[in-house]
């Protein structure tokens, strides 16, 4: 397997994770710090079980994590894994880079042909 394969294999759980809308949503309110269930599917405008899908979603991904708070066990606040970004923001890179060179080459070709 090479190391560009197993970069795609890396991301291909997070953008699954990310192609929805609500998920999308989810991390951006995650930005701006922790919170409850219940408080990002009010913000989400979403149901409750249907953020507990989303957030299992987000969790398997491991764009997530999901911690018990002191003063109530039952409860469970959840935050960002910045760490979850890396793989993709690797493979933005390998792309990012993949794609200055073929403009490189292009401007080369064209510039080459003007003289």
């Amino acid at each position: 397997m090479t190391a560009e394969t197993q970069l795609d294999e890396n991301v291909a759980p997070l953008f699954g994770a990310l192609s929805d809308a609500t998920r999308r949503q989810v991390v951006q309110l995650l930005g701006a710090g922790p919170r409850r269930a219940g408080e990002l599917a009010a913000a989400a405008g979403t149901s409750a079980p249907a953020m507990s899908r989303h957030l299992r979603v987000l969790l398997q991904a491991g764009i997530i994590a999901d911690e018990r708070t002191v003063q109530d066990a039952r409860a469970r606040v959840f935050r960002l894994r910045p760490q979850s970004m890396v793989a993709l923001q690797a493979w933005l890179d390998q792309l990012q880079a993949h794609w200055d060179a073929q403009l490189q080459s292009f401007k080369r070709h064209v510039e080459g042909r003007t003289r």
